[in-house]
């Protein structure tokens, strides 16, 4: 096995982790470098399907302030937003825009040259930028991908896995990595890992998420003993394109509604009246558990989007993705209804952390979907989670500057017994059926852990789950890419039932219709692997 060091690593190459590699090389002392490990190619990540936009409260924006985007977020958490949190993240927003100016980020703009801001659900006022139209993750992420690939102090590990976290006595001191084209294992030592790994909409049958998207991160803190907050709480987008095919269901930007665009029925009937006076600009968990009951009620596998409202020219510059895309299916979106249902979407639980990306474990940082920050608590707020990547990616990076990056000199026999685990060459392993597990997992979380949620179907869940394991052999070392990635989404699902279970009240997100009111006091969930269990 390889052995290698670096000052700092960093796992995952979404806009989190491109944006913190470039700060921390930027503004800190990196004897040994840093390495920033992707399991996919660099720029293929959650963060390139984000269509709508990001959150930015700036200053030349006189309709916006600091005060109105911390409402609107607390509003939508249901409870759970920790104002603190929103409020270093929200007056943060203006510099940190700026900041990625210089790296070669561009947002659309008027004639003018002035800003241009949009408006989605449950927001009070205009204050989302966007960057070619509806493409805004995927030219953040173009942008960061060109500047990290001319940086010679960042080094690059494509098509490769973090499969275990090297922690002894509570302090996180490296990573095993595997490389999936050469089957290879090497260990990495580090005093600073970064977790940016994203979400988990994989998880489920439905989702807008990536193939990538299983969790990885949040299962590897989990197990290194990090505390994990509020796994119950899963967002799913109300707007998905309803047609199968592809491995996840492409987005209908929530920012389609925010410009006029109309909810209805197959005859044109609009519904979200019946469910929200705010009609299509409700927070997400509203219009979804709509579109959700409307589908029920009528037996019809999805509900439709009336973008024909909008002036077509308007429509066709704003939206150029979304138009490209329906069109590809014969839908044109100027005069024909989009068929859209919910998907999983984004996770607002993961690793806790604080502001400075900080875990329960020394050494471990988590930032972006994979950490839970209490900005987003219940309910994501829509265009919220580019801000929180970009803002705490730069703090982390103004955090690391005051520690030394020396790399672990004692390695004991606790991390050389896990290294042991990934050096022995000769277990023989028969390859499992991995994509036919993974469809059962996915239909298991969407049947009983989905959008809407009770003790009976949350129970079930765990001894579906429970039984799953048992067809699946690996303790630790895994034959391939696939097989961990199973491994995480086995892991994080339990991890999400089991905090839905003891979640007894319906709060955002997580709907229990045995539970359906909101309880008075406002709580966070906390589990930690030692226990599988509320802590406290």
């Amino acid at each position: 096995m390889k052995y290698s060091k670096y000052s700092t690593v960093i796992i995952g190459s979404g806009i989190a982790g491109l944006y913190a590699a470039l700060k921390i090389e930027q503004q800190v002392k990196l004897p040994d470098g840093i390495l920033l490990i992707t399991k996919s190619r660099l720029g293929e990540s959650n963060s390139r399907y984000a269509q709508g936009g990001m959150v930015a409260v700036m200053k030349d924006n006189k309709s916006d302030s600091v005060a109105s985007h911390i409402s609107d977020t607390i509003k939508a958490g249901a409870g759970l937003s920790e104002f603190n949190t929103i409020k270093f993240i929200s007056e943060n927003s203006d510099a940190v825009v700026k900041d990625l100016l210089k790296f070669g980020v561009e947002f659309d703009r008027d004639e003018n040259g002035s800003l241009c801001y949009t408006r989605e659900a449950a927001h009070s006022v205009r204050r989302i930028l966007h960057s070619g139209g509806d493409a805004t993750g995927k030219k953040i992420e173009q942008a960061l991908c060109r500047k990290v690939s001319e940086n010679e102090n960042i080094e690059i590990y494509e098509q490769t896995d973090a499969v275990e976290l090297l922690v002894s006595s509570g302090e996180c001191k490296g990573v095993i990595v595997f490389n999936n084209e050469t089957g290879d294992y090497e260990t990495v030592y580090s005093s600073a890992i970064i977790l940016a790994t994203g979400g988990i909409g994989q998880l489920y049958k439905y989702t807008t998420n990536p193939v990538g998207a299983t969790g990885d991160g949040i299962a590897l803190a989990y197990n290194a003993g990090a505390v994990m907050q509020d796994m119950e709480f899963v967002q799913f987008h109300p707007t998905a394109l309803a047609i199968d095919g592809d491995e996840n269901r492409f987005l209908i930007s929530e920012a389609v509604r925010g410009e006029g665009a109309k909810l209805c029925d197959a005859d044109g009937v609009e519904f979200m009246s019946k469910y929200d006076e705010r009609k299509e600009l409700a927070p997400r968990d509203i219009v979804t558990r709509a579109n959700f009951n409307e589908m029920q009620e009528n037996n019809t596998d999805c509900v439709y989007l009336n973008a024909a409202c909008i002036e077509s020219k308007k429509l066709a510059k704003r939206f150029p993705t979304i138009s490209k895309k329906c069109l590809e299916h014969g839908i044109d979106i100027s005069k024909d209804y989009i068929p859209v249902a919910p998907a999983s979407h984004y996770f607002m639980g993961g690793v806790r952390t604080n502001l400075k990306g900080e875990t329960s474990v020394n050494g471990l940082y988590a930032i972006g979907e994979a950490a839970s920050t209490g900005l987003h608590g219940g309910n994501r707020l829509a265009s919220n989670s580019l801000l929180e990547c970009v803002v705490c990616a730069y703090s982390a990076a103004e955090y690391l500057k005051s520690i030394e990056l020396k790399t672990p000199k004692q390695i004991d026999e606790e991390i050389k017994s896990i290294i042991d685990k990934y050096s022995n060459e000769d277990i023989v392993m028969d390859e499992l059926d991995v994509q036919s597990l993974k469809s059962k997992l996915q239909n298991i979380m969407w049947d009983y852990v989905g959008i809407l949620r009770d003790e009976k179907s949350l129970n079930e869940a765990n001894e579906l789950i429970y039984r799953l394991k048992a067809d699946f052999p690996r303790e630790a070392k895994c034959l391939n890419r696939e097989e961990y990635e199973f491994r995480n989404m086995l892991t994080v699902s339990q991890l999400i039932t089991q905090c839905a279970l003891n979640r007894k009240e319906s709060r955002g997100a997580h709907f229990r219709t045995d539970y359906p009111n909101t309880n008075e006091q406002s709580i966070h969930s906390f589990i930690v692997k030692e226990e599988m269990e509320l802590v406290k």
